[in-house]
C-alpha cells in the first residue's frame, strides 16, 4: 500500500470546521482597521535574506536560527520565506516611494515561516495580522495603535489580557544600557541558563525575556531601562501614559519588557494573556524609528504591531464561539419535476436574499435521508419541494431547531419574504468593555 501523505510538522491544515471562525475574525480586522483609516498592503512570501539579516539583527534568534533560507534557482540570491512582516512592508514603501513626504497607515496578513519547535500557540508556518504607521513621531499614534487594538478585543469579546508597556529609549540609550547588562550578567555568568549565556554579548537584553522561573531574581535585580532613558524618550513615554490614561486604557508599566528584534526604539508594547500557557502575548509591537533609513530609505518614523492569529482563534474557541456557519435554510428536493426546478428555485432565493446560507440537497436519497441531511446540517429551517409542492406552486418550511415541530405551507413569492424575516434579522454589535 502507497505511504499517505501527512502535512509538514509545524504546518496545519485549517479545516472547513475551523474555518468559518478564522473568517468571523478575519473579517472583524478588516472592519476595526478600515475604521481607524488603515489601507491593506499585500506582500511577497519571498524577500531576499538580506533584508531580514539588515532589519532583524544577524544576531537575534529569527535570523540565526528560525528563518526557512535557500539559494533562488540560479544561485544569485540567497532568498527568505519570511518570518515576519515589517521588514518587508519598510522595503515596500521604500520601493515605491510611499514615504515621500506622506504618512501612511498601513496593514497586512498572512502566513509566516519560522523554524523552531512546534508547540501550542507556536508553529512553523503560522499566520499574522501587521499593522504600520509610517511618518509620525509623537506619542499619538503609538496611543491610536493600542486604542485600535484594545477595540478589536472588545469587538471579539475577548476579555482576559492585559496590556504591558515599556521604552527602549533612543539609539544611543539602549547602546547605553546593553554595556550595563552586559557588565551586569557577566558579574553573574554562572546564575545564567545555557540560553542566556548565549545571548549575553550577542543580545544580552533578550536575557530580560527568559522565561525560565530559576532566573527570575536575577532579572528582577537588573538594572532598568526606564532608569536610563534619555530626556526626549523619557517625555515619549510620558506622553503615552497621558493619552491612554486620557483614553481609558488599563495598563502595566513592564521594565523587563524588550522585543527580539534590533529595530525597535522607545515604545514597545504587549498584549498578554494567561489562558494560552507558556505563549501569552497575543499581540504585540513598538516603533522602530530608524529601520526605513537603515533600509536605504530616508529618516521616517514609524510603529507597528502583529497579532498572532493562531492564538487569538484558540482564545475565542476556548470562549465556546461557534467554529461553524450552518445554513440558514437546507432545500429538500423529492421527484424528478423538483429536481428540476428546485435549482432555480435556490438560485432565484439566493439572488433576491444575497445574504443567506442555503444549501441545496444534491445526490439522490428520499424524504427521510434528506431530512436526516437537513438536520446533520444545522440549518435553522428545511424548505420541502415535492410533487404536492409542483402541483400547487407552493413551499413547505419546516423548523428545525423549534422546541415544537412547526411547519407551514406559503405560496412561493411569499417564501422570500418569510425566509428574510425569520433569518436575518440585524442585530447591533455590541462591544464588552475590556477596560478595567
Amino acid at each position: 500500500m502507497t505511504k499517505a501523505f501527512q502535512a509538514i510538522r509545524g504546518m496545519n491544515d485549517i479545516l472547513p470546521g475551523e474555518s468559518a471562525l478564522w473568517q468571523r475574525l478575519e473579517a472583524t480586522v478588516r472592519e476595526v482597521l478600515a475604521a481607524y483609516g488603515y489601507q491593506e498592503i499585500r506582500l511577497p512570501l519571498v524577500e531576499k535574506t538580506e533584508l531580514f539579516v539588515r532589519s532583524i539583527g544577524e544576531v537575534t534568534d529569527i535570523v540565526g536560527k528560525e528563518m526557512y533560507t535557500f539559494p533562488d534557482r540560479d544561485g544569485s540570491d540567497s532568498l527568505t520565506l519570511r518570518p515576519e512582516g515589517t521588514a518587508g512592508c519598510a522595503r515596500a514603501c521604500i520601493e515605491h516611494g510611499l514615504l515621500h513626504h506622506q504618512t501612511q497607515r498601513l496593514w497586512y496578513a498572512g502566513p509566516m515561516f519560522r523554524y523552531e519547535k512546534p508547540q501550542k500557540g507556536r508553529y512553523r508556518q503560522f499566520h499574522q495580522v501587521g499593522v504600520e504607521a509610517y511618518g509620525m513621531a509623537g506619542p499619538d499614534i503609538d496611543a491610536e495603535l493600542i486604542c485600535l487594538s484594545a477595540r478589536l478585543w472588545r469587538r471579539l469579546g475577548i476579555r482576559d489580557v492585559v496590556l504591558q508597556i515599556n521604552s527602549l529609549g533612543s539609539s544611543a540609550a539602549r547602546a547605553a544600557y546593553r554595556e550595563r547588562l552586559v557588565t551586569y550578567f557577566t558579574a553573574r555568568r554562572a546564575e545564567l541558563d545555557e540560553d542566556s549565556q548565549r545571548r549575553l554579548n550577542a543580545n544580552p537584553l533578550r536575557i530580560l525575556d527568559s522565561k525560565n522561573p530559576a532566573m527570575r531574581a536575577l532579572i528582577a535585580d537588573a538594572p532598568s531601562m526606564l532608569d536610563h532613558l534619555d530626556p526626549e524618550s523619557q517625555a515619549h513615554f510620558e506622553g503615552l501614559k497621558a493619552l491612554l490614561d486620557a483614553a481609558g486604557i488599563a495598563y502595566q508599566i513592564n521594565p523587563r519588557l524588550v522585543r527580539g528584534l534590533d529595530y525597535y526604539r522607545q515604545t514597545v508594547f504587549e498584549w498578554v494573556t494567561d489562558t494560552l500557557g507558556a505563549q501569552g502575548a497575543i499581540c504585540a509591537g513598538g516603533r522602530y524609528d530608524g529601520l526605513i533609513e537603515q533600509l536605504g530609505g530616508q529618516a521616517v518614523p514609524g510603529i507597528g504591531f502583529a497579532m498572532g492569529l493562531e492564538r487569538l482563534i484558540a482564545m475565542l474557541a476556548a470562549a465556546g464561539q461557534p467554529t461553524v456557519e450552518p445554513p440558514h435554510v437546507y432545500l429538500i428536493v423529492a421527484g424528478a419535476a423538483a429536481e428540476r426546478q428546485g435549482l432555480a428555485l435556490a438560485e432565484q432565493l439566493r439572488e433576491q436574499v444575497p445574504a443567506l446560507r442555503l444549501q441545496m440537497h444534491c445526490g439522490g436519497g428520499g424524504f427521510k435521508a434528506q431530512f436526516r441531511r437537513a438536520d446533520h446540517s444545522g440549518a435553522r429551517f428545511a424548505l420541502i419541494l415535492g410533487d404536492n409542492e409542483i402541483a400547487s406552486q407552493t413551499v413547505a418550511i419546516k423548523a428545525l431547531r423549534a422546541a415544537a415541530s412547526e411547519q407551514l405551507t406559503l405560496p412561493r413569492d411569499q417564501v422570500t419574504t418569510y425566509l428574510r424575516a425569520a433569518t436575518l434579522e440585524e442585530h447591533p454589535t455590541t462591544e464588552p468593555d475590556t477596560r478595567g
